[in-house]
């Protein structure tokens, strides 16, 4: 199945032991497809405005798309000792760099800046456990859905629920781009109008 390395740094790791767990239990694949296919800023306001990390998580290039359960890393800063291979994403909030080699791999990359420093491998971290990225808490088999509107995670046990409520958001939309190609104005059929004399607003023709 489709995983994304979503990789968080733990500034003071004193008496914590590292810890590497192989097992995780993940979404329904078909949940997680649906919520690619549907993508970020759905997803986000389907599941209630909630789960978006910062909005300076950007693609390394603007086609990068991906979904996936979260495989975490947490590692010591400049130090990607945990870090693996043979995943479908990355999800950085420190930095990436060699972007037009994985741009050319279409490699999809999304992270807080791009810097040409390099990393050691000297510490080890800790694999599939919670982690923080880019203020957005992320917990192993949590679902990650990102593009160029950003990264958004979608908490595990509600991925099948958030998938139906994003496909019903989209069927909704689509009916109000309908009304709109027939003249109606969102003003009336969203009930913006009520809502605006509720609120004292007063419609003058000068």
């Amino acid at each position: 199945m489709s995983a994304v390395f979503v990789v968080g740094v733990r500034d003071r790791i004193k008496d914590v032991k590292p810890k590497i767990v192989r097992n995780i239990q993940r979404a329904d694949a078909g949940a997680i497809k649906t919520l690619g296919e549907h993508g970020v800023a759905t997803v986000h306001e389907a599941q209630g405005r909630i789960g978006l990390m910062r909005p300076y998580m950007r693609p390394i290039y603007p086609t990068a798309k991906t979904a996936g359960s979260a495989v975490t890393v947490l590692c010591h800063p400049g130090d990607n000792s945990c870090q693996a291979h043979g995943i479908v994403g990355l999800v950085i909030e420190a930095g990436v760099r060699d972007v037009a080699d994985l741009t050319t791999m279409n490699f999809p990359v999304w992270s807080r800046a791009i810097s040409a420093q390099g990393t050691v491998k000297n510490t080890p971290g800790s694999v599939n456990v919670p982690v923080v990225c880019a203020g957005a808490a992320v917990d192993p088999g949590d679902v990650i859905v990102a593009d160029v509107d950003g990264v958004v995670v979608v908490r595990r046990g509600s991925a099948a629920e958030i998938a139906k409520a994003s496909a019903a958001r989209i069927a909704k939309e689509e009916q109000s781009r309908d009304k709109l190609r027939k003249g109606e104005l969102g003003l009336d059929f969203y009930g913006l109008r009520d809502k605006l004399v509720k609120a004292g607003v007063e419609w003058v023709d000068e």
